[in-house]
């Protein structure tokens, strides 16, 4: 018996973001889908010619009114599935994706009397496109769609993640940790002040990419206004681009070949990496925190079975598959970034297939955030197997009496001679209970308020300045 042909049922996906996550991200593919991208092209299309007819560049052409430049922005708002759908029709026989949307306005021009009555846009038709090539439509189509699925999908929630690091922070704030150097046991810090440090890493890339610029061209076909100056030599067509470029709100780049050079892109998808990789490093630790017992999981929180066959097991899942999501999202943007930067000599085709996977690599930092915030959203903290673990670890504080030796030395105190020895000789590969760090204390002949400082001292109080560190976060 033959099998079900799969391919043939439209809505089995072949990607497990339009299928398995597909409510993680769906915020994106209003920006960064195929017919998000057709929508852009639709409107940097009609803002053209809206541009070069109400500021009367082109002599001779008709001016719009108000009730026209309505019904062009119409055409852009009411993109819609039935519109989807005649577009790729159209595209079928153009076998070229921005002719498409040309033809596709020149439609609603031709059609506008029946919505307008008497209207002049029937003969704006030649105006649709004129002086530019595609890149002039795809470089500021990307450069919107970009930008709105950064601040308005990506960027919220990269901040509502982070903000759940710095709001754990601030509550344990004061809870003592050993920490683990090289995953050996380590001066105390504060479980507060750790997930500070993450926080505060997140937080400056995400200023980076708020900070960022999104630049467009529309200059012609190797970025000389060729057919611009000789077809209406006495317009500005310098001025006249970048008021054009800056009416929709991005950057004008005066210099590129025949695509605008993708910098901005490298630079956005660098930093956002970047994040994605600290994002990365949080997931891990709190793996690990996870094991050492210092969080316990909910099962509630974490709404799934922990093992198929190990029913006592809560797996930290939420975390394990922001890892993977997190290097899927890296491994993407490394790629758009690399490749997008490079073009053949005036132009070639490498970054008009690497684009369309700007939404993949989106996608997965999404998801992988998503599994972030709930991942924390279900922790507890164990603060008494924090505290059992500092207690089985006096050997620590052998870096608080050694330095306490060298101050005391400094200050003119006899006997303080190779602290650093001293305390190796005890503390070396060996575990120190605190009866034995006091006794060693007590015959350093240390001065009597060092000693009585370094007696009252222990792990769990070792913390320095850990609690009050978190306020920079603030």
């Amino acid at each position: 018996m033959e099998r079900v042909p799969f391919a043939e049922l439209p809505d089995i996906a072949l990607g497990p973001l339009d299928g398995r996550y597909r409510g993680a991200v769906a915020p994106l593919v209003d920006h960064l889908s195929e017919a998000a991208l057709n929508r852009a092209r639709l409107h940097v299309e009609v803002e053209w010619l809206i541009h070069l007819t109400t500021n009367h560049i082109l002599p001779g052409a008709p001016g719009l009114s108000e009730a026209e430049i309505a019904y062009l922005r119409d055409v852009v708002a009411t993109f819609g599935a039935e519109e989807i759908a005649e577009l790729a029709t159209i595209e079928r026989e153009t076998l070229h994706d921005v002719k498409a949307v040309e033809y596709f306005l020149k439609r609603r021009l031709a059609s506008a009397p029946d919505t307008l009555g008497e209207t002049v846009l029937p003969q704006v038709s030649e105006i649709v496109h004129i002086f530019c090539t595609s890149e002039d439509i795809n470089n500021l189509s990307y450069a919107l769609t970009v930008r709105d699925a950064v601040t308005d999908v990506w960027l919220p929630s990269a901040r509502s993640a982070t903000d759940a690091v710095a709001d754990l922070a601030r509550e344990h704030a004061d809870v003592p940790m050993l920490a683990r150097t090289h995953g050996q046991a380590a001066t105390p810090v504060t479980l507060g002040k750790e997930l500070a440090v993450l926080a505060h890493r997140l937080r400056r890339q995400i200023r980076r990419i708020e900070a960022a610029e999104y630049l467009g061209k529309i200059n012609g076909a190797t970025g000389t206004y060729g057919a611009h100056t000789v077809s209406v030599p006495d317009a500005d067509w310098q001025q006249v681009a970048r008021a054009f470029v800056e009416h929709l709100g991005l950057t004008w780049n005066p210099l590129t070949t025949q695509i605008e050079s993708h910098d901005w892109q490298a630079e956005v998808y660098a930093d956002m990496a970047r994040f994605n990789r600290i994002l990365h490093n949080l997931a891990t630790d709190v793996w690990t925190y996870i094991s050492l017992g210092y969080f316990r999981q909910r099962l509630s929180a974490q709404g799934s079975t922990g093992s198929s066959t190990m029913p006592h097991k809560v797996n930290p899942i939420r975390f394990e598959n922001a890892e993977a999501n997190l290097e899927i999202s890296c491994a993407l943007l490394d790629t758009l970034s690399a490749t997008l930067v490079t073009s053949r000599l005036q132009r070639d085709l490498t970054d008009s297939t690497t684009q369309r996977n700007i939404g993949v690599a989106f996608g997965h930092s999404m998801l992988a955030l998503d599994n972030v915030r709930r991942g924390l959203a279900g922790l507890d903290v164990d603060a008494a197997t924090m505290a059992a673990d500092l207690d089985a670890n006096w050997e620590v504080l052998g870096e608080a009496v050694q330095s306490a030796m060298r101050a005391a030395g400094i200050a003119g105190a006899q006997g303080m001679a190779d602290p650093y020895e001293r305390l190796k000789e005890l503390t070396r590969g060996r575990r120190v209970d605190g009866p034995a760090m006091r006794e060693f204390i007590s015959g350093l002949g240390l001065p009597d308020d060092v000693q009585a400082r370094l007696l009252a001292l222990s792990p769990a109080d070792y913390v320095g300045l850990a609690p009050q560190l978190v306020a920079h976060l603030d």
